[in-house]
Formats: C-alpha cells, sequence, structure tokens
C-alpha cells in the first residue's frame, strides 16, 4: 500500500509544476494546462481573505471570458469557486519580457496596441500592461494575467493603463522602447484616444513633480 501511495505523489509532482510564485497568486503547469490559485493570506481575517479572494478570482475570470474572441487571451477551462482557482489554456508561445528584441517589435507594437484598443473600448484596464504578460504565439500577442484588471470607462485608468506599459518598456526594452511605444499611441483607437493619450502626458509630469 505504501509503495502505491508513493507512486501516486510521484505522478503529481511530475504533473504538476510550479512556474511562478507571487503576492496575489502560484502560477502551475497541470497536464498542459494552467492552474492560478490565490493564495491566502494571513494577515487578513479569515472571512474577509475567503471573500475577497473568491470576488478576486470571479471578477478575473469574468473580464477574461468577456475578452475572449475579442482578443487573444488563454481560453478559461474551469472555475473552482471554493477553491480560488482558475484553469485555463496554456499559451506556448514567445513572452515578449524575453523575446521583443529579437522579433519584428515594430509588427508587434502595432498589434498591442490593437489589442488595447479594443480591451479599452470593451471598459475593461488589465491593470498590469508589461510585456512579461504577453506572448506571441502564431504571429497573435496574447494578453495573460488579468488579475488586477477591473472594469472602467474612466480616461484615467485607461491613460494609467498605457503609462505603465511605457514605464514596462523603458525599463525592460530600453534600447527600443521610445520606437515602440510611439507605435503603439500611433495605432491606439479607442474611444476618446485623444484625451487619454493627453492625460498620459499629465500622468508623467505628476509623476516628476513628487520626485
Amino acid at each position: 500500500m505504501k509503495s502505491h501511495k508513493l507512486l501516486r505523489e510521484v505522478d503529481t509532482q511530475e504533473t504538476i509544476r510550479c512556474l511562478s510564485q507571487g503576492a496575489e497568486a502560484i502560477i502551475s503547469l497541470d497536464k498542459n494546462q494552467i492552474v492560478k490559485f490565490r493564495v491566502p493570506k494571513s494577515y487578513r481575517i479569515k472571512e474577509i481573505d475567503d471573500k475577497l479572494r473568491n470576488r478576486r478570482t470571479k471578477s478575473e475570470a469574468k473580464i477574461m471570458q468577456k475578452l475572449n474572441g475579442i482578443i487573444p487571451v488563454p481560453e478559461i477551462k474551469t472555475v473552482i469557486e471554493k477553491e480560488n482557482k482558475i484553469i485555463m489554456e496554456n499559451i506556448e508561445g514567445k513572452k515578449l519580457s524575453d523575446n521583443l528584441e529579437k522579433l519584428d517589435y515594430k509588427k508587434i507594437s502595432k498589434l498591442i496596441a490593437e489589442n488595447i484598443t479594443k480591451m479599452h473600448d470593451k471598459g475593461i484596464v488589465h491593470g498590469d500592461l508589461t510585456t512579461s504578460n504577453m506572448i506571441l504565439k502564431n504571429d497573435k500577442v496574447y494578453i495573460i494575467d488579468f488579475g488586477l484588471g477591473f472594469h472602467s470607462e474612466k480616461i484615467e485608468d485607461k491613460a494609467v493603463d498605457l503609462h505603465l506599459l511605457k514605464q514596462a518598456l523603458e525599463a525592460k526594452h530600453y534600447t527600443i522602447a521610445k520606437e515602440c511605444f510611439e507605435i503603439i499611441l500611433k495605432n491606439y483607437k479607442a474611444e476618446d484616444s485623444e484625451k487619454i493619450i493627453k492625460r498620459i502626458n499629465t500622468i508623467e509630469k505628476r509623476g516628476r513633480y513628487r520626485h
């Protein structure tokens, strides 16, 4: 009996592989599917923590389901609400954070802009637009990890989304950041895009003033 139990444990370890562990969630690969588990926070009252994690899990899944078919995002397979888990498609491609400079970054920047346009026009703000959350597969840029995503029609929120992307490009891809972001802004055609782009300048000035 013990040997059979040991074999089952080994099989489980082989099929489930931890990909990343952040402050909010653990991302694992299980039988070629991504499992996102929102971890409990010991500093919060358990009842409040459970409700908060459950709400965020459901919200993230709904956002991704809403965007499915509008922009490339992983397909949601299952949401296990009681366990605060989302099981989704594993996008096997090139993570842009590691490969952008080696690829056709001008074309990719245009694709990123088109994705953000459609996302913002659906009233969804990603909240963490970095190239770490973008994967190139079959000439499509998949947007992943909507853990900080939320619904908003505010000019400010959409401008902050783009501002964070600009900062991420400058930090990770400084040799091509300026060119990439210029292409993104040129091809960003969301409703109120002129106001949103103008607000980016205000946000930047605000940041410089604080420093």
